[in-house]
C-alpha cells in the first residue's frame, strides 16, 4: 500500500469509468427532466446510455478558456461602445488572433450571449483552488519540501494564537484551564 501524500503518475488515457460515469450522466439528467415542469420524459428512453471520456489533451486550451470568466465578468462595461434602443455595440477580443474587433447585436441577442455566461442560483465564481488558494499554506510548504526548495527563503508565519486576556488585577496574560457548568 503506497503512503500518503505521495504524488503518482496516472495512466494519461484513463479518467474515469465510463460504463459508471455513463449511469450517473442518465441519472442526472432523468432527474433535471422530472424536476422541470416545462420538459417530459420520452417515452423511447433507452436503458443503457454512452458517454465519451477519451483524452482531448492537457486541459491547457480549457484552463485558459475558463480562466477568463473567474476573476471578472464576461464583458467589462468599458467595452460597450454605444446602446440605442434596437442595438448594442461592443469591443471584443478574437480568442485565436487576439485582434479586437466590434460587434453590433439586436438588444435581445445581446443579453442572451451575456446570461448564457451567468452562473445558476445556488452556484460562485471560483476565486483560487488548489495549492494557490489562501488557506494552503502549509501545503504550499510541503510542495516546497518536496522539490528540494531552499525553505530559508521563505518567511514562515507562526499560527495565530487566541486572543490575549489581560488580567486587570495583576496585568498578566490569562491562560485558558477550563470550563465550569454550572447547574449540571
Amino acid at each position: 500500500m503506497p503512503p500518503k501524500k505521495q504524488w503518482h503518475k496516472s495512466n494519461k488515457q484513463y479518467l474515469f469509468n465510463e460504463f459508471a460515469l455513463a449511469k450517473v450522466w442518465r441519472a442526472r439528467v432523468i432527474a433535471a427532466i422530472s424536476h422541470s415542469t416545462e420538459l417530459t420524459m420520452p417515452a423511447d428512453m433507452p436503458k443503457k446510455w454512452v458517454v465519451d471520456c477519451r483524452q482531448v489533451g492537457f486541459g491547457a486550451s480549457a484552463f485558459k478558456y475558463l480562466s477568463r470568466y473567474l476573476y471578472r465578468g464576461v464583458l467589462p462595461d468599458k467595452d460597450i461602445i454605444s446602446i440605442t434602443d434596437d442595438n448594442v455595440t461592443f469591443r471584443y477580443k478574437e480568442g485565436g488572433t487576439n485582434i479586437i474587433k466590434m460587434r453590433t447585436l439586436p438588444v435581445l441577442k445581446f443579453l442572451w450571449l451575456i446570461l448564457q455566461h451567468v452562473l445558476p442560483k445556488g452556484l460562485q465564481r471560483v476565486r483560487d483552488y488548489g495549492f494557490l488558494r489562501g488557506n494552503a499554506k502549509q501545503l504550499r510548504l510541503q510542495i516546497m519540501l518536496i522539490l528540494g526548495c531552499d525553505l530559508s527563503t521563505v518567511a514562515i508565519t507562526p499560527k495565530r494564537k487566541w486572543s490575549v486576556c489581560i488580567c486587570p488585577c495583576c496585568q498578566h496574560e490569562m491562560h485558558f484551564i477550563g470550563v465550569n457548568r454550572l447547574g449540571n
